[in-house]
């Protein structure tokens, strides 16, 4: 078992457990947490979202991105600007619109979370741009998803 600097098992699920936990979800989640699409700018329920919590993975479960990096990019995304473990974000380089981006996958499960930019605010300098299908919020105080 691979286990993050946060103490997450971040072993790479199988196909088959993966099929299986989409097995439910919408065409428009399968679109772009299994086909790498990108939903419609300020349309996703967790852009304007400001509970204190974490964002975790829509398909497994693993934490990504905790509220206090969230941040109003204005890009019609949820953007943050540090993962809640670096270990629980895989970056892909992307040059198929005519650009390089940084696509962003969960560790584990592979789901497309969305892109990386470097214009991001202090500390990091970074955006990390997410679909909010992409993404499941758990609030503060309250138990972590057990899907792996």
């Amino acid at each position: 078992m691979a286990t993050s600097g946060t103490g997450y098992d971040i072993t790479p699920l199988s196909s088959d457990r993966v099929n299986a936990l989409a097995a439910d979800f919408t065409p428009e989640e399968r679109h772009v947490i299994l086909h790498q699409g990108t939903e419609r700018p300020f349309c996703g329920l967790l852009l304007d979202h400001k509970q204190k919590g974490a964002y975790t993975c829509r398909l497994c479960g693993l934490p990504l991105f905790d509220s206090s990096s969230k941040f109003n990019s204005g890009t019609g995304w949820p953007s943050f600007f540090q993962p809640f473990d670096p270990q629980h974000i895989r970056e892909l380089v992307d040059d198929s619109h005519g650009m390089r981006r940084v696509e962003i996958r969960c560790a584990r499960c592979d789901a497309h979370l969305g892109h990386v930019f470097d214009d991001g605010p202090r500390p990091t300098g970074l955006r990390y741009c997410l679909n909010s299908v992409s993404m499941q919020f758990v609030e503060a105080g309250q138990p972590m998803p057990q899907r792996s």
